[in-house]
């Protein structure tokens, strides 16, 4: 049942029970704090000599006026002459033996604890519950007044139990209102405090049945809603930026495959037509048109690799490792030698040590050095590659990169202006980028002196080999 409560009928029982809660334990002390406050009241009215004490002497026996004393009442109500009031005071004599004289007409149970207080010291008393005979509870103080002897004088509880009976039904009374109070309070305030809940609802429930990531909900104060709302809000943002990259990507990707696609049909065709209209090529076409086909075929696996590389979000990469970065850049100078064999590479590499993929990290400095010897063909100067300190510089005396494209440099399918007649699919920076973020690392492309471009590429680590890794 309470699984399927809502959130404002949840929240309303809430903050009515706590109120509830809080009335009642406010009503309980108030209970209580009377009661002790009654009972100081009856035991401060029984302090001092018992109101009976001038009667109580000739009415009883060996009382405290002495043993000689008269000790049985007349006929007409008199003790040695003198008239006895109507209504005595509830006082009795407790006497050491377990007997007892009572001067009133409230006559006390006797207790273990009053008999001890008659072979007490003078002037010990004690306050306690008692009954009388009729079974009324009574407040008794006993007091000792002479070896063998107490006098116990009481008072009705009847009143301070009706009295704690009415305050009780009040205090419930109020309770009762103040539940009521405290669940309209509580209904007021969860449809205040949740109406922007309910907006944000809406507003999802929206996104949802629309897939409309241009919703936005107003914001306003700085409180959690607010928050909750500026999270959706930046939320929805980053989904509809996520899913225009998508689409751009597709569209990228799309404009990207028609052109081979669109040649090797063109070239598939032609060697088709050849063969079924009984004329074959000859055989240096017919190997150029092949050799065409391979490339374009080349081309295309490459742009779906870097497809799928780049499409990988940044939680699926190979486990870290600690890769000796100066190592990885040496195998990826290797690897772009043969595809540039006149251009010179100048290395000069300082040990580095990091954690990364160091598969991704290589394809990362090989797209760096095809970039590099792409652009300085045909000159005489060098590619440049030195890694010092961390920083990996790769140096082409190419044409450079106009400063209003610089920006855009790592941007998928980007390409330069002076590269789009050159073979590439734009996405060889991309992965660089993508590959240094992974890493924890950074990179950024500049124009350099004198002519060319100048790629550094930074990334967190050290001079020598963990211990850990050593020792392994």
């Amino acid at each position: 049942m309470n699984g399927r409560r809502s959130l404002r009928s949840r929240l309303t029982l809430l903050v009515a029970a706590a109120v509830a809660l809080a009335i009642a334990v406010c009503a309980m002390l108030c209970w209580f704090v009377v009661r002790a406050e009654l009972l100081r009241q009856v035991d401060g009215s029984l302090e001092g000599r018992p109101q009976g004490m001038e009667w109580i002497g000739p009415y009883c026996p060996g009382g405290p006026r002495g043993p000689g004393a008269p000790g049985v009442p007349g006929e007409r109500g008199e003790i040695a002459g003198r008239r006895l009031p109507s209504r005595l005071p509830p006082v009795q004599l407790v006497y050491a033996d377990g007997g007892r004289c009572v001067a009133g007409s409230t006559p006390v149970k006797v207790t273990p604890a009053d008999l001890a207080l008659t072979h007490g010291p003078l002037g010990r008393r004690a306050l306690r519950n008692g009954v009388t005979d009729g079974g009324e509870e009574v407040r008794v103080m006993t007091k000792s007044v002479r070896p063998g002897l107490a006098v116990m004088e009481s008072r009705s509880l009847e009143e301070v139990r009706s009295t704690l009976a009415a305050l009780a039904w009040l205090l419930a009374g109020v309770t009762a209102l103040g539940v009521l109070g405290a669940a309209s309070a509580g209904l007021l305030v969860s449809r205040t405090a949740l109406r922007p809940v309910g907006r944000l609802t809406e507003a999802v429930e929206y996104v949802a049945r629309t897939e409309d990531l241009d919703t936005r909900i107003p914001v306003e104060g700085t409180d959690e809603i607010a928050r909750l709302g500026v999270s959706f809000n930046a939320m929805t943002t980053a989904l509809a930026g996520s899913r225009e990259r998508q689409r751009r990507l597709i569209a990228d990707a799309g404009h990207e495959l028609r052109t081979p696609l669109t040649s090797l049909r063109t070239n598939i065709d032609l060697l088709l037509r050849s063969e079924n209209a009984g004329r074959p090529l000859d055989a240096a076409p017919k190997r150029r048109l092949l050799a065409n086909l391979k490339a374009q075929f080349e081309e295309m696996s490459t742009l779906v690799g870097d497809l799928l590389q780049l499409s990988r979000s940044e939680d699926e990469h190979e486990p870290h490792v600690e890769v000796a970065f100066h190592d990885t850049v040496e195998v990826a100078v290797r690897r772009a030698r043969p595809r540039a064999p006149d251009t010179a590479i100048e290395v000069e590499l300082s040990p580095w040590y990091l954690r990364g993929d160091q598969a991704a990290l290589e394809r990362a400095v090989v797209n760096l050095l095809d970039n590099a010897v792409k652009f300085s063909a045909g000159r005489a100067e060098p590619v440049s590659v030195r890694l010092r300190g961390g920083e990996l510089t790769v140096r082409d005396h190419g044409p450079g990169i106009p400063e209003e494209e610089l920006p855009y440099v790592f941007d998928r399918f980007w390409r330069s202006s002076s590269a789009r007649s050159m073979p590439g699919s734009g996405l060889g920076l991309a992965i660089v980028a993508k590959a240094v973020r992974d890493a924890g690392g950074e990179v950024n492309l500049e124009n350099a002196a004198g002519g060319g471009t100048l790629a550094r590429l930074r990334l967190p680590g050290s001079p020598t080999r963990s211990p850990a890794a050593a020792g392994a």
